[in-house]
């Protein structure tokens, strides 16, 4: 596993919509592997690889969840509205960087009194994203001089990797944004003519997915995300989803989209023939770029390929580097052989 690469991808700030500094990145890395790169108007990143077969998209979604600046108060203080879903229990006493004139790191707080002065009623309440600010450690009018309203912020922390995991923040998704590049790289005989985006604001609603989609007109379509690893004590083993260390997840469902079963048997055939350990997942809620891809124009056939993490959307999300090594090997393989895939009815 490239971790070098992934570090890269997970520290670069993008949060949905101000995509910028990650969309250089991955410009840079998946030039070599393709024909040709390109950016349409929302800014997705298309890179094509030409061929003769049926059009295949890739899609992983570059943008992660992070916040606007939305108020700065007399003191310098910022508050903040949120760009995706948090859950605020985890987000206090974290670092960010806002990106002001310059970057700047700021420490978020609750806007609750310290605890020892409060009381065990008070110190019990979980906190709310209301609640909290931002402190730059800086006086306020330099604050007002060089941060203004609709400044992104995002999660500022290094990214712990073993030999056998990594734990980071923004895993979703660059982890699908990785094994695309990858995929890309693994795969050497391809017939297909592959479309691997990397979208923007899928976290806001899907949006990059379907507009790129619209404009690439593929006959069929495969996201890579990451899905929740629920095999947690107290964790109901009915409701995990998926399990770490039991291989690449295949998608059945999610509350976005329904896999196309003639893609989940490719997908199960290619991982079996080549000893790639897979499972299946149905995922309650939440969604994927396939829901974009697969409402546009007259419709596509799509499929979801996920790697399994613990602790999504937070500020620790952890992935182990087999069941991603088995996603790319998957991915590639179907490259490969997406021009034998037939999906007439």
């Amino acid at each position: 596993m490239d971790t070098d690469l992934l570090q890269r991808l997970v520290v670069a700030p993008g949060i949905s919509g101000r995509e910028e500094r990650i969309r250089e990145l991955i410009i840079g890395e998946v030039t070599p592997l393709v024909d040709e790169v390109r950016c349409d108007a929302l800014g997705n990143v298309l890179c094509i690889r030409r061929g003769s077969g049926p059009r295949v998209m890739l899609s992983a979604h570059m943008d992660s969840i992070g916040f606007l600046v939305s108020h700065i108060d007399d003191r310098g203080f910022l508050r903040l509205s949120p760009v995706g879903g948090f859950d605020a229990r985890t987000l206090v006493m974290q670092r960010v960087l806002v990106q002001g004139t310059q970057d700047y790191v700021g420490l978020v707080a609750p806007a609750t009194k310290p605890i020892h002065l409060s009381t065990p009623e008070e110190r019990e309440k979980p906190p709310k994203l209301e609640d909290l600010f931002v402190d730059l450690m800086l006086p306020a009018e330099e604050v007002k001089a060089n941060v203004t309203v609709g400044d992104p912020v995002t999660l500022l922390r290094e990214p712990h990797v073993t030999e056998r995991a990594i734990a980071s923040h923004y895993l979703d998704d660059r982890l699908g944004v990785y094994v695309m590049i990858e995929a890309l790289r693994a795969a050497k005989d391809t017939q297909a003519e592959i479309y691997a985006v990397v979208s923007v604001q899928e976290e806001v609603g899907l949006r990059g997915a379907r507009t790129s989609a619209f404009g690439v007109e593929p006959d069929m379509g495969v996201a890579l995300d990451v899905t929740i690893a629920g095999d947690l004590p107290g964790a109901d083993p009915a409701a995990q989803v998926c399990r770490l260390d039991e291989g690449v997840a295949i998608g059945i469902m999610d509350s976005s989209s329904i896999s196309d079963p003639r893609l989940v048997r490719k997908f199960r055939d290619l991982a079996e023939q080549h000893d790639i350990k897979y499972q299946l997942e149905i995922l309650p809620r939440g969604g994927t770029d396939a829901g974009g891809i697969q409402q546009s124009r007259a419709g596509v056939p799509v499929i979801t390929i996920s790697m399994p993490i613990r602790y999504v959307h937070t500020v620790n999300e952890m992935a182990l580097h087999a069941d991603t090594d088995a996603a790319v090997a998957l991915v590639a393989r179907f490259l490969e052989t997406a021009h034998e895939v037939d999906l007439a009815w």
